[in-house]
């Protein structure tokens, strides 16, 4: 996998971090960096572990699902990615101005499960998984950093665009993965 699609791939697993941040945005009256920094480093080290903890139980089974680790791939991305853009169109969370660990570590290990599946998908495709952890926590860093502000300045406007544009694109590396395991596409 090229560091391109690990690339896509971080920026499309981070979108429901992105999202929830949007939400804590909206919930704080007067954003103060710490609320940037709190959401970025909760959701950044929860989308890198999950993948790692994932990446380490596909290590398992990876000899055994070698052969069609690209059907591994497309199925778990496939349905990691239709369920982003499913949820995307139910109803707003509530979500509160509460920082402290108590709030955060329950939203952080709800919006990086899907990161564990995509994380059993690298042991199956043989991802060099540093450079895959590293894109996605420091991706998710960013964006969730970034969605706190937005979500204090515009609201939740893009909150389900965001969700909606993650599964697409989480979708479309699942089949790209699958077209070169194939051999039909080559890049």
């Amino acid at each position: 996998m090229s560091l391109a699609d690990l690339f896509i791939i971080a920026v499309g697993l981070s979108m429901d971090a992105f999202a929830v941040s949007i939400c804590k945005g909206l919930s704080v009256r007067r954003m103060q960096p710490r609320h940037a920094l709190i959401c970025g480093v909760w959701f950044g080290a929860f989308q890198a572990l999950m993948p790692l903890l994932g990446y380490w139980l596909g290590s398992g089974f990876a000899g055994i699902i070698g052969s069609f680790g690209h059907w591994v791939a497309f199925v778990l991305l496939g349905l990691i990615g239709a369920n982003m853009v499913r949820e995307s169109f139910g109803e707003e969370e509530e979500v509160t101005p509460d920082f402290s660990h108590k709030a955060m570590l329950p939203l952080a290990v709800a919006t990086s499960i899907d990161a564990f599946a995509v994380g059993v998908s690298f042991a199956a495709t043989g991802t060099d998984i540093v450079a895959a952890v590293s894109f996605i926590g420091v991706i998710t860093f960013l964006l969730s950093a970034a969605g706190v502000k937005i979500g204090n300045l515009f609201g939740t406007r893009y909150k389900a665009a965001a969700e909606r544009a993650g599964g697409v694109v989480l979708i479309l590396m699942g089949l790209k993965i699958l077209l070169e395991g194939l051999g039909i596409l080559t890049l």
